[in-house]
This record gives C-alpha cells, structure tokens and sequence, in this order.
C-alpha cells in the first residue's frame, strides 16, 4: 500500500545434491508503466549458502523512506535480482517484479436511493497515507461535466478526514462522479463512484 514500508522475499532453492554458494545482486527503482526507470532507490548483494536440495528465503526490505520522493504517479517499483552460481561458469538467473502500489485513501459513501431533481448529499472520505504531514491539499470533484476544485486543511502523518458534497441529478440512469486528491508531497489519487439515479 501507498505509504508504508514494502516488504519482498525471494525464495532460492538448490535442487542438485551438490553445495552450492549463490551470490544475489538486488535492485529497485521507481518506473513509468512503459517501464523506464526513473530513479535507482535500492541496491544491496548477499551470498547465501545452499546444501544439497536446501532452499532459503532472502528477505529485501523498501522503506517509504526511499522511494516516497522518487515515485511518480503511475506508482511502479521494478525491482530485479541478478543470481549468480558461484564457481560455475555462466549459471546465472534473473527475477524480475513491478509492484504498482494501492491506493486505499480515498471513500466515496452515497445513499442507498438517489433521485433525479432531488438534492443529495455524498460523504467524501480522504488521507494522507505518509508517516509525514502534508500540505496544500485538493480536492478536484468531477461530476455531471462539471469540475469543482476544493482548498483543504493540512493533514497530520496517517491522518483521515472527510467533507459533505451537495448536487441536485438533473437526468435518470448512471452518474459517474470522480474524485482526485493531491497534496504537496503526491498527486492525483483517484477514486470514483457510479450514482444510479432514480426517478421521481
């Protein structure tokens, strides 16, 4: 999730009965969904000893820390590890991972009944997801064509808070209604809800 510390692990399993020492080279970096790299966040190498059919578990660990600040809005991290049979010529695998991470911050709560010409009032729950405060919040609310742009107070680290959104459905059928939150330190978390609207 957005926000928190990733953590990964890689299993290695030796499936001869030889002994065997694998070196691992580790790296993670922030990308686009076409998959270009935007920003090296992670590199560490280990060796790990493996006796005749073991298998072990390499644990790597992505504090929000290191990728906050270097993650874009597609939210990707690729990261790859490069294993490598020691003392055996050529014998070397690449793993590869992209984990996009999950938005969980905004809620959009609507009445059970919705109808047409009849005012309604929706609940709009948000967050800052970060160990650290944020500022400069927006709230961009997309409805029925229309844009309305909403000043926030600043939230504290993992704080929630929420506002009450009032329209008139002029028109029967589905509404789409689309929500986007930015911040100083991120932009455009996304959330949307499909109103049903009745008639009268």
């Amino acid at each position: 999730v957005f926000g928190k510390d990733i953590t990964l692990i890689l299993i290695l399993n030796n499936l001869s009965f030889d002994r065997k020492t694998v070196k691992v080279d580790m790296s993670a970096s922030t990308v686009l969904y076409t998959r270009r790299a935007v920003a090296e966040i992670l590199k560490a190498t280990t060796s790990v000893d493996l006796g005749s059919k073991q298998g072990k578990h390499i644990r790597l660990k992505i504090p929000y820390s290191y990728y906050g600040k270097y993650l874009t809005t597609d939210k990707r991290i690729q990261v790859t590890a490069l294993c490598e049979v020691m003392h055996v010529h050529g014998v070397k695998l690449l793993v590869e991972k992209t984990i996009i991470l999950e938005d969980t911050n905004i809620i959009i709560k609507i009445p059970r009944r919705v109808v047409v010409n009849k005012a309604v009032t929706l609940e709009i729950s948000y967050a800052n997801p970060l160990p650290e405060p944020v500022d400069r919040c927006v709230l961009l609310v997309t409805l029925m064509n229309q844009q309305v742009k909403i000043h926030l107070a600043r939230l504290a680290p993992r704080e929630r808070s929420k506002i009450y959104f009032e329209f008139t459905p002029r028109r029967t059928g589905p509404l789409q209604l689309q929500v986007d939150f930015s911040c100083d330190k991120f932009s455009h978390i996304k959330g949307f809800v499909t109103i049903a609207v009745a008639p009268a």
